[in-house]
């Protein structure tokens, strides 16, 4: 039996243990908060340390970015970590990851690194207003975040980002130019020793507040060829095992990164009933040392975010097409607690599968999804 410790014990942990249950592929979690070693389904603590987590794996990997690094280095030091401390940090860190799109040659919104007020000042005229500002370590799910849309928001701006770079060593702000998108799409892939690829299909992304809704797969052909071609360059420079995801803005038909995740993605879990493989076993066959598996769409997919919520109703259970997948998390607002997976034959169906969901919850805690869901 192969042991996999996962830095990280959240969700997609425990979706990772699901999948390697069947291939035999023990999985345990290392919390970096408590330092204790969990079972990723029960959070059962198996033991305490990270040097004990390191000698009981075969295999380590990570659920999350921001791991400090000092863990970071333990883990690289042990060889048996995957994909690398240095995917993991372009994660992590918004300066580290614009730096590796431009080696890569990949497209990417026109930025500047911001330190100071004078930085600032700098960036208004290389970048331009208006401008997307985002703290360079953590910040996610629209936390961390601001537009500059006018020169009269200048000071205030700067005040909030003042305060957000003196209260994290290291931090930064990486200033973005404004991107006129379509739309949101993103790209879950694999990548396993020997060099192999394994692609998924495009995932059309909607948002509220910053925070994914909506995630279905789509069949683009020139788009999909152009994702495949960018998520190719990353992978390949990084020399990277395991499953990656790019982030995506069109613009009329052409791509430009807007983020990279070093790890399984919420924008992926629709593999879970959609894709001959999901992406939470094919991270495991990659860091395994297995053939990597299928990632054709079997059937039109979308997958749906619970925020907040600790139930649905009974009658969603009743959805032909619908699986609800819960985190075993405790009832926060705005927290992710679970996503439901909706499937059909086709895209039509698909369409009317979503509205009836939409219809059977409640419409305060999921605004964007009947909109999202009539614009399929």
């Amino acid at each position: 039996m192969m042991h996999v410790l996962v830095l990280g014990a959240g969700q997609l942990a425990r979706m990772m243990s699901l999948a390697g249950a069947p291939l035999n592929i023990k999985i345990s979690a290392f919390d970096v908060r408590s330092e204790n070693i969990v079972h990723p389904l029960t959070l059962e603590v198996l033991g305490q340390g990270l040097d004990n987590a390191i000698e009981q794996a075969d295999v380590i990997t990570a659920e999350f970015e921001h791991i400090p690094h000092d863990v970071l280095e333990s883990c690289e030091k042990s060889g048996k970590f995957l994909p690398s401390t240095d995917a993991i940090k372009a994660g992590g860190d918004r300066r580290i990851e614009k730096q590796l799109l431009d080696n890569a040659e990949v497209k990417n919104a026109n930025y500047a690194v911001i330190n100071s007020k004078q930085d600032f000042q700098a960036a208004i005229e290389s970048v331009g207003i208006p401008m997307v500002l985002k703290s360079a370590l953590g910040g996610y799910d629209g936390k961390g975040q601001w537009r500059l849309k006018s020169v009269d928001q200048v000071d205030t701006i700067w005040e909030e980002m003042a305060q957000c770079i003196a209260e994290s060593n290291n931090q930064a702000i990486v200033a973005e130019e404004f991107v006129p998108f379509q739309r949101e799409v993103s790209l879950v892939g694999a990548r396993n020793r020997q060099g192999d690829l394994a692609i998924y299909p495009l995932a059309e992304n909607v948002h509220t507040n910053g925070v994914l809704t909506l995630s279905t797969a789509i069949d683009e052909p020139e788009l999909q060829a152009q994702a495949a071609q960018m998520f190719t360059a990353v992978a390949e420079s990084l020399d990277y095992v395991g499953v990656l995801a790019l982030e995506f803005f069109d613009v009329n038909g052409q791509l430009l990164v807007n983020e990279i995740a070093p790890r399984v993605h919420n924008s992926g879990h629709w593999t879970q009933q959609g894709a001959d493989t999901c992406q939470f076993e094919n991270h495991l066959r990659a860091v395994c040392d297995m053939p990597l598996g299928t990632t054709e769409a079997v059937r039109a997919t979308s997958m749906v975010n619970i925020l907040g919520q600790d139930q649905v109703p009974m009658q969603v259970h009743q959805l032909a097409g619908c699986h609800v997948h819960w985190y075993g998390k405790e009832k926060r607002a705005g927290r992710k607690m679970g996503h439901i997976n909706v499937s059909a034959a086709n895209r039509a169906e698909l369409k009317l599968q979503l509205l009836k969901l939409a219809d059977l919850l409640d419409e305060e805690a999921f605004p964007a999804l009947k909109p999202a869901a009539q614009a399929l």
